[in-house]
Order: structure tokens, then sequence, then C-alpha cells
């Protein structure tokens, strides 16, 4: 009996081409199952077998349970039985009592050889899996086996993949034999084992896609620093050259166009952009909204936004079809872009100067005209004004030394007064709301400051408000409005 376990262990080992102790482990697993059938569907049992000689032994196990959480003869044991048979028995440990081994010859049932060939079949894709991520590739090419509620499997050699409907690119009519190549987006685990995800419509596929047809970027020579896409219809791609002989937008056009038409021709049909990647954030959003032509740009880097100024005759084209361009533009250089007419950023410059002008008059107590110097020179804020060198301050013509001095007290008045009047503030914050996970004095402050004093006005706030109030990021103000709701669902 013993050589005959190991024979089949051997035999199943090579065939599968997996690890013998996988197979050992399966075969655990179905003599437990036939045990159980001998003895009673409703025990736990545990089955051994002795690598090298084939001897397997069988055990009846119980976890051990409080006396009063005792509910079942057959698969618990109360802690007080338990303690008679091992004083040193705590709540949770297993006891375990020899049961007579079956006999395995007669292990022939249907359910005891499926238990085995699942668990080998498992370990075998599992292992195919493991040599294709060793590989480090991420693009699948393979055959569409089938269809499933207008999902794709793709069977690419050995493995298995599933390219979801909403992975394929537009109107993309996928038919069972059809050739296809994707990105691999993830590995999903799950109960059946490890599902490979793909792509068609991730960024990620198309940088893939120009670097089959770009030898240089294999090379180093060229680098793909960013892509965005509206799958089947336009995408950009940011290329940057690390050697100064080398055009990185000819080169990835190829000779007449070879090099993007094959990409394109794999994205059916989707028109790709090649700009020219700028460590220059303005640079790069001049170069991203091409074939728009930009006026002027102006950077807000605490918003991390950008306004783009162009004449009315380009508009149409900075903004392109349905928003096409300037999304994909924005996507590709990660800044929020707002495009404006002359006219439009006049207005909007117009109405900003007079918020700051408005600003120095009251806190700062000043006529017009003094305000308006202000301006003109580039201060918008108190502290720019109260704590900015002096020597940029004596730059002002308009003022002499005492005007400055003065200027410069009056706004440091200004901001202390605005200072301890919000400290007041705080004061008035409900306990809760101070103390909450997660909360500070700086966030704190701006809640008061809008009105915000109590975990259940914070509560009724959504996250982008939270995240616009406070200038935290959303991730942040997801936990802290949820922090804040918990009393909801106690």
């Amino acid at each position: 009996m013993s050589k005959e376990i190991l024979l089949l262990v051997d035999a199943l080992a090579r065939e599968k081409n997996v690890n013998p102790d996988i197979v050992f482990v399966a075969l655990e697993a179905a003599l437990a199952s036939a045990t159980k059938k001998k003895h009673g569907d409703d025990i736990e049992v545990r089955v051994a077998i002795d690598r090298d000689s084939g001897h397997f032994d069988s055990f009846q196990r119980w976890t051990v349970v409080n006396d009063a959480d005792w509910l079942s003869e057959t698969l618990e044991m109360p802690l007080s039985a338990a303690q008679q048979r091992d004083a040193a028995a705590q709540v949770g440990d297993v006891l375990e009592d020899p049961l007579e081994p079956i006999d395995f010859g007669r292990i022939g049932a249907q359910a005891a050889k499926q238990v085995i060939f699942q668990k080998v079949r498992d370990a075998e894709r599992e292992q195919i899996l493991a040599d294709f991520l060793s590989r480090g590739e991420s693009l699948v090419t393979g055959t569409v086996k089938r269809i499933e509620r207008g999902n794709a499997i793709v069977e690419s050699g050995r493995l298995e993949a599933l390219l979801p409907r909403d992975q394929m690119i537009l109107k993309e009519n996928l038919r069972v034999g059809d050739r296809v190549r994707a990105y691999l987006q993830k590995v999903e685990r799950s109960n059946r084992g490890p599902q490979l995800v793909l792509s068609r419509t991730a960024p990620d596929f198309i940088i893939k896609l120009f670097e089959l047809e770009v030898p240089e970027i294999e090379e180093g020579l060229l680098e793909i620093r960013a892509a965005a896409r509206d799958p089947g219809m336009r995408a950009k791609i940011a290329v940057k050259s690390n050697d100064r002989r080398i055009d990185p937008i000819g080169t990835c056009v190829g000779m007449r166009g070879s090099r993007v038409q094959a990409v394109t021709g794999e994205l059916g049909g989707e028109r790709v952009d090649i700009i020219l990647w700028s460590d220059d954030p303005a640079q790069f959003v001049i170069n991203a909204l091409a074939p728009a032509e930009v006026s002027s740009i102006l950077v807000d880097e605490d918003k991390h936004s950008i306004d783009v100024v162009v004449e009315e005759d380009q508009l149409a084209k900075a903004i392109g079809a349905r928003g096409q361009n300037v999304r994909l533009a924005s996507e590709l250089t990660g800044w929020e872009l707002n495009i404006m007419t002359i006219d439009q950023a006049e207005a909007k410059s117009e109405t900003e100067r007079s918020s700051v002008r408005q600003l120095f008059m009251s806190r700062l107590d000043v006529d017009e005209d003094v305000a308006d110097v202000l301006v003109q020179e580039g201060f918008s804020t108190l502290e720019e004004v109260a704590y900015v060198p002096l020597a940029e301050l004596q730059a002002i013509e308009a003022f002499d030394e005492d005007t400055l001095n003065e200027l410069r007290s009056r706004a440091r008045d200004a901001l202390l007064t605005e200072a301890i009047a919000t400290e007041e503030q705080v004061e008035t914050v409900s306990d809760d709301l101070l103390h909450m996970a997660g909360m500070d004095v700086a966030v704190a402050r701006s809640l008061v400051t809008k009105g915000i004093r109590t975990m259940e006005d914070l509560a009724d706030l959504a996250v982008d408000e939270l995240s616009e109030l406070t200038g935290i990021d959303e991730a942040r103000a997801r936990e802290l409005i949820m922090t804040a709701r918990a009393p909801w669902f106690e």
C-alpha cells in the first residue's frame, strides 16, 4: 500500500510537472475526504502521509471551546473535558485521536479522484502562471477561445486570460478564433485560482506596443514618459530622447510612418499624437495641447492647475471635439488645465486683482492707490507683504522706507489678529470633532473658519467639499468623513 502511494505521487508529479509535496497534500485531502465518508461526514479528519515511506495515519480532530459555547460533539470539545486529557489545553487548541485508516485500495471513488486531480490542476496552473510572471512579460498574445457574457477568454500557450468587455476598444467585435494582443493589467486571486486580467484600453498598452515597434526604446536611447488615451479614438504619448543625435518624434513615427501605423493598426485606427516631453510643466502643457497654439500660460503650483490662454480662433482646437484634446493633455501632464481666450483671461485677472485690492484696502487700511501699487508689484497676500525680504519691498519706487515699514507692521498686525480670532473660534469647536481620529489643529482651523464646528457638520460634507475647504487630499478627506459618520451606523 505504501509503495503504491509513492508510485502514484511520483507519476503525477512527473506528468504534471509539479512539486511532489503538492501531490502529497492533494492525496492527504482525498484520503481525509474518503475517511470522513466512512466514519461520518460531520467529523473533521486529518491524514498525514510519511513522505519517505508512504505510510499514512488518520486522525479525528476537535477544536477546544468554552463549555458555554460547546455546540457540536463531533467537531468541538468543551474546555473542561479537554483539560482532563491535557492540563495545558486552551480554547482554540486542536486535539486529535487516531482513526482506523481506510484501505487505500478502495480509494477508487470518483470523489476522491476528483479531489486529487483538482489539487494537481490548481498547482499546475499556479506553476504555469509563476513561470510566465517570472519572465516579466506585460503583453499577452493569444487566441479568443470563447466569449462569456461579452468577455473574451484568451488562450495563450498553456495560459488562459480574461479580457473584460469594458477593457476592449470601442466598437471592437472579437470572435472565437481571432488573434488578439493585450496588456496584462493584473492577476486576480479567487477560489477558482489565479486569473490573468487583460486590457486593450490601458495607457500602458500603447506604451508596450511602441516598445515593440521602436528598438531605440529597448536600447535606452528613447523613453516614453507618459501616455493618455481615448481608446479607439485618440491617444497622446510623451517621448524623451536620451541621445541628442536622435529625434524622438521622428524615430517613433518611423520611415513613412511605418512604426506609428503599426501601433495604430493594432488599436483599431486610434490616432496617436507623439509629443516631446519637457521637465518644465508649462512647456510640457504647450506641447501636449498641439496642434493648438498657446498665447500664454499661468501656473498655479498650490492648486496644481494651469490657465492656458489661446487666441479665439485656437479655442476649438485647444479644447477638441467633446473636450477630447484638453482632457488627454490634462491626463498626460497630470495638471488641471483651464482653457480660456485672451478676453476671458483678462476678465479673470481683473477679478482677481480687484479681490486682492479690496483685501489690502480693508486689512491694511490703505487707499486704492497704495493697494494698486502692491497689486501691480505682484503681491497677492498679507503674508507676502509681512514677510517678503525687505530688499524686495525697497525695490518699489513708489514707497519710501517709512511707508514700507508701516505696511509690513500693519500686515503683521492683521495676521496676528486673524490668528487670535481663529484660535478663539477653534475653542468653540466641539470636543468630539477636535479629538476625533485623523483630526489636527490645522484642519480644525480651516473647518471652523467655514462654520464647521461639530462631527455632525463634518459628516454632512462631501469628500470633494472637505478637500476644497481644507486643502487636504481626497483620501484623507474620505477617512475623516467616514470617521465622522461612524455614529450613524452604531
